[in-house]
């Protein structure tokens, strides 16, 4: 071809993260192309979806505590909103006061 070079490339795995999940290709046979400056990556094989795990946020006691003292919610449901607001505070006690949705 004019102007494009291609390459092969030794891939193992391919992981393409979208909004809601993941897809794996494992022993893929992937292509780089060259062209007019830009690479082109093509991926042929056989794709898996895989579920995105939301990271945990380690929660401190100290944190459970006064939220539980500002609201006036258990401790169970102050964890999940922490949780939740991804360890802020300020955002765990406004869901819990159902100022935020």
């Amino acid at each position: 071809m004019l102007g494009v070079k291609t390459e092969q490339l030794d891939a193992v795995k391919v992981t393409i993260e979208l909004k809601d999940k993941i897809l794996v290709i494992e022993n893929p046979t992937v292509i780089k192309m060259v062209a007019q400056g830009q690479e082109i990556y093509s991926v042929m094989g056989q794709a898996k979806e895989a579920q995105k795990e939301e990271p945990k946020v380690e929660i401190k006691d100290e944190d459970v505590k006064f939220v539980m003292e500002q609201t006036g919610k258990g401790e169970q449901e102050v964890r999940e909103a922490l949780q939740k607001a991804n360890g802020d505070i300020a955002k765990a006690i406004l869901l819990l006061t159902g100022q935020e949705t």
